[in-house]
């Protein structure tokens, strides 16, 4: 398949069976679009491409001038075998484990499938890991070989060597090591990596990774060839719009998601299988992101809703510098009326937008919204986006401004996305359909429960002889709390593990208020408490842009932040905030109480994952003093 201009039709839109108990929908089910792969391998990928169209662009790597210079399927299978007979060289064997420790990056991608094509298992680790979790995850992995960004990291790795006995090789990419290991393969015959690629199979193991840990020590998670080919192959074929360009441009992404997550990984598998012109830039908070996107020109993205989120606020705070607050908010209106009303038509439930609705969103289209899709490149129509509810304004208001979403759901098992929006019928404030080829079913207490090829082996345990299986009956209970509409829309309410029990025996839910206060340009991370207390309560911590634009514009002076979280003016607009948060649920379950931190919750800290999830347990320990003082008489 290529991503050049498709003549092919789309496919049907195959809407879910749908099984009922006592009148409410308990499962929903897609047929898969494509069938399994019986025989071969992710490692056969980048050779595929090269023997049928050699002269795609199927990457584009960053140069140290800032271009983009792009490889061709022909010249990328070039490399994986010449580092897949490097790994061979250095006396790697089918089956060991090769760490990957770096940002999102061209060498990630390149080692990914030179690993598969010398028959090797990848194990990724985010480069924000500590030392203690970078050796446990080596231990727990027996990886014998780790490749990392820069020499820092292998520095701080030293003193830990002795307690990793399986670990024989570290390799560093700033150090060249990759270009060296490609050349040391030299001797090795191509009939070697042949011969290992053709000892694979969609049963074989392809990956381990670990859980982020949020509620727990982080487990490896074991997905095999053929876990990958079910979720790619079939996520190719719905999201046809985004991975088949169907216009002059051809399909283009730039990745900047860690590969370290399922997310970004199935996404930069995706684009190889698909041809789709795959870049890399280091990550979400990379200063030099927005001058990628600018150059880079993708036709579509993959974020999490806090980038989604970002754009947004930041056109509003620049529209109010620019003293175009109100004319922003109208255009905002407009966009989220065109986008429902889009939506109601695609959903035979409403005409349309009026003819009064199209002339306003034609008038703010140059004013607004060619603003937003400029600071995403200027070429983005599709944005693929999971990791947590990005909610039913947001969604509306990027849909009528030119940028449709596909929103989904899926975890580490199950290979990324379970469920996505189905292409030209969405619902929003929903994560939409089961994938293709995707069972999905609700247990009596709520539980979402997944079954389907690409739902994961097991668990990794070296001490069980390798893989545990964690679904014997085929259905996997993802530990998050659902529920499906009549036309099987799923949506999602919250974490099992995190539902809060007032100590009036209230069950309360903390992601929808969370969600929605996240999303106020002024606050970057709320926490919702309660668990066994007298009422809700909250933890905030203030967006630091948001922040600083608030003092702008209303000629605040600089102050310390603990001096700042007493400002009776902002406590006034947070509180507004939490009232209408509180719109979103019954009394009981409303937020009571918040008190603002002056410091914010970070990654480095150990208080969120690498997409920006909350590490509650360790934000509960670091911040005991103050969660008891929103509980003091």
């Amino acid at each position: 398949m290529s991503a050049r201009k498709s003549s092919t039709p789309a496919p049907a839109l195959v809407e879910p069976d749908i099984k009922r108990l006592d009148g409410v929908v308990r499962e929903a089910a897609v047929p898969p679009l494509v069938a399994p792969v019986r025989h071969g391998s992710l490692a056969d990928i980048p050779f595929d491409n090269a023997s049928e169209a050699p002269a795609d662009v199927v990457l584009s790597r960053k140069g140290p001038d800032g271009d983009w210079v792009d490889v061709t399927a022909n010249a990328f299978a070039d490399e994986v075998l010449a580092l897949a007979k490097g790994l061979i060289g250095e006396g790697l064997m089918p089956g060991d484990r090769i760490a990957i420790m770096a940002r999102t990056t061209y060498e990630w991608t390149l080692l990914d499938f030179a690993a598969w094509a010398a028959g090797l298992v990848t194990v990724p680790i985010y480069p924000t890991s500590s030392v203690f979790q970078t050796r446990w995850i080596l231990q727990d992995s027996g990886a014998v070989a780790l490749a990392v960004e820069d020499a820092a990291q292998a520095a701080a790795l030293g003193p830990e060597r002795e307690r990793i006995p399986d670990l024989r090789h570290v390799w560093v990419f700033e150090k060249g090591h990759v270009e060296r290991l490609a050349e040391s393969g030299r001797n090795t015959p191509d009939s070697e990596v042949a011969v290992r690629r053709g000892m694979l199979g969609p049963g074989t193991l392809a990956t381990v990774i670990y859980t982020s840990g949020t509620t727990g020590r982080p487990k490896g998670c074991a997905l095999s060839h053929g876990n990958f080919f079910a979720e790619v192959d079939n996520a190719i074929e719905h999201l046809y719009p985004a991975f088949r360009s169907r216009t002059d441009e051809p399909a283009a992404t730039l990745l900047f998601l860690p590969l370290s997550h399922v997310f970004g990984r199935m996404i930069a598998v995706g684009c190889l299988r698909a041809r789709v012109r795959l870049g890399h830039a280091p990550g979400i908070g990379s200063e030099e992101l927005l001058t990628d996107l600018a150059s880079f020109k993708p036709t579509f993205l993959v974020a999490i809703p806090y980038v989604l989120e970002k754009v947004f606020n930041t056109g509003r705070a620049t529209a109010e510098r620019m003293g175009r607050a109100s004319s922003f908010d109208r255009a905002v209106r407009v966009a989220r009326s065109y986008g429902m009303a889009v939506e109601a038509e695609q959903h035979g439930t409403g005409p349309g937008p009026g003819r009064s609705l199209r002339a306003a969103r034609s008038l703010y289209d140059p004013l607004v919204y060619r603003r937003i899709r400029n600071a995403l490149g200027g070429r983005v129509r599709y944005a693929i986006c999971g990791g947590s509810p990005l909610g039913r304004d947001l969604a509306a208001f990027f849909a009528g401004a030119g940028i449709e979403i596909f929103e989904g759901y899926g975890l580490t098992e199950s290979t990324a996305a379970a469920t996505i929006t189905p292409p030209l019928k969405p619902r929003l404030g929903t994560v939409g359909w089961p994938m293709p080829g995707t069972r999905v079913r609700i247990a009596a207490d709520g539980e979402i429960l997944l079954s389907g090829g690409h739902v994961f082996r097991g668990y990794w345990d070296p001490h069980a002889g390798g893989v545990v299986p964690a679904a014997p009956d085929g259905w996997f209970a993802t530990g998050d709390i659902g529920a499906l509409d009549d036309e099987g829309y799923l949506t999602i309410t919250g974490r099992k593990k995190e539902i809060l029990i007032t100590a009036g025996g209230k069950s309360v839910a903390p992601a929808p208020l969370e969600d929605w206060l996240r999303s106020h340009p002024l606050i970057a991370q709320c926490m919702v408490l309660g668990d066994g207390r007298p009422y809700i309560s909250a933890l905030i911590t203030l967006d630091q842009d948001g922040i600083t634009h608030w003092r702008q514009m209303n000629k605040k002076p600089t102050v310390p932040a603990e001096l700042l979280v007493e400002d009776e003016e902002l406590n006034t607009i947070l509180q507004r905030a939490i009232h209408e948060a509180n719109k979103l649920v019954s009394r009981p379950e409303s937020i009571r109480r918040f008190t603002v931190l002056p410091g914010r919750f970070s990654e480095e800290a150990g208080h969120l994952t690498p997409t920006m999830k909350l590490r509650r347990d360790a934000i509960a320990r670091d911040f005991a003093a103050e969660i008891e003082g929103l509980y003091e008489r």
